[in-house]
């Protein structure tokens, strides 16, 4: 099984919506819904601008993770949207990890200084893999003012770039 990493297309659309809100709803029981992210049916419009970007993990041609990055000043932007089907995460595939990679060298490139990201405070795992790539927790008072909050995420959390 060869993992393939890429930019988001169009065609993967009802994949990845089927994928993010079948570990929101379905595994961690998150009151959300579609309608609540209405950046999932406009990923070019919203993540794929200003040298911002949404990733898929891809086995095959199924969508087994995804991930994006959606800056929001010359120096600053948000980790969005990353998960990992059930069955892919962690080893052997380190999907996550390969995703992250993919985000990171992006805003490298892009000259980013800080990543941001919020969650929620179920998923725990998800916790141990920030911290493990140097994320540190941080109070929602602490966030930029531009952090595009989402209604659901209540932790917090910072990577400074070097």
């Amino acid at each position: 099984m060869a993992i393939r990493i890429i930019e988001y297309q169009e065609q993967y659309t009802s994949q990845l919506v089927e994928l993010i809100l079948g570990i929101q709803v379905g595994e961690y029981g998150l009151a959300t819904n579609l309608e609540a992210q209405p950046d999932l049916l406009q990923i070019p419009e919203f993540y794929q601008v200003n040298h911002g970007n949404f990733w898929l993990a891809l086995d095959d041609e199924k969508v087994v993770g995804t991930i994006s990055l959606k800056i929001f000043s010359p120096t600053q932007g948000p980790l969005r949207k990353m998960f990992v089907a059930d069955g892919y995460r962690g080893a052997p595939h380190k999907i996550a990890q390969q995703l992250f990679e993919r985000l990171r060298a992006t805003a490298k490139q892009q000259q980013l200084t800080t990543i941001y990201l919020g969650t929620t405070d179920k998923y725990l795992a998800a916790h141990r893999f920030y911290e493990k790539n140097g994320f540190t927790l941080m109070n929602k008072t602490q966030l930029p003012e531009e952090f595009p909050i989402v209604l659901v995420d209540d932790r917090f959390y910072r990577l400074d770039i070097i």
